[in-house]
């Protein structure tokens, strides 16, 4: 609970306190072990909870920039902006897969928008 949680020093207190108080909960002594135990630490537990619950690939890395086409199908679309992405993922320790995408105005403006949506949901929940 502590960990999933991610109780800082305060929720720390109030947790261990309601559990040494409830009926088979644990002793002082216990609950002095288990909060000296949570503050050293508190971060490689973190860490370690975040990197078992992936099952996938993370981002590493990112780079992005910005291009004019100078070959294309089509004679209209030469000297358009296209905005290049290149994504490194991978799991620590493993070799890494690079990814490339090319967005054109509108896609990038679609992308921008999603962003913004998921954005939003972010910050409601």
């Amino acid at each position: 609970t502590i960990a999933s949680a991610d109780m800082d020093l305060n929720q720390l207190e109030a947790f261990l306190t309601a559990q040494t108080k409830k009926q088979g909960g644990i002793t002082s002594d216990q609950a002095a072990v288990i909060a000296k135990f949570w503050k050293n630490h508190r971060i490689k537990i973190h860490e370690s909870l975040i990197n078992q619950s992936r099952w996938d690939n993370v981002l590493k890395n990112m780079n992005w920039r910005v291009d004019l086409k100078s070959q294309s199908r089509h004679i209209d679309q030469i000297n358009t902006p296209v905005a290049i992405v290149e994504m490194e993922l991978g799991k620590n320790g493993q070799e890494s897969e690079f990814l490339c995408l090319e967005f054109d105005e509108a896609k990038v403006n679609q992308m921008l928008k999603k962003l913004s949506e998921i954005e939003e949901s972010i910050t409601l929940l």
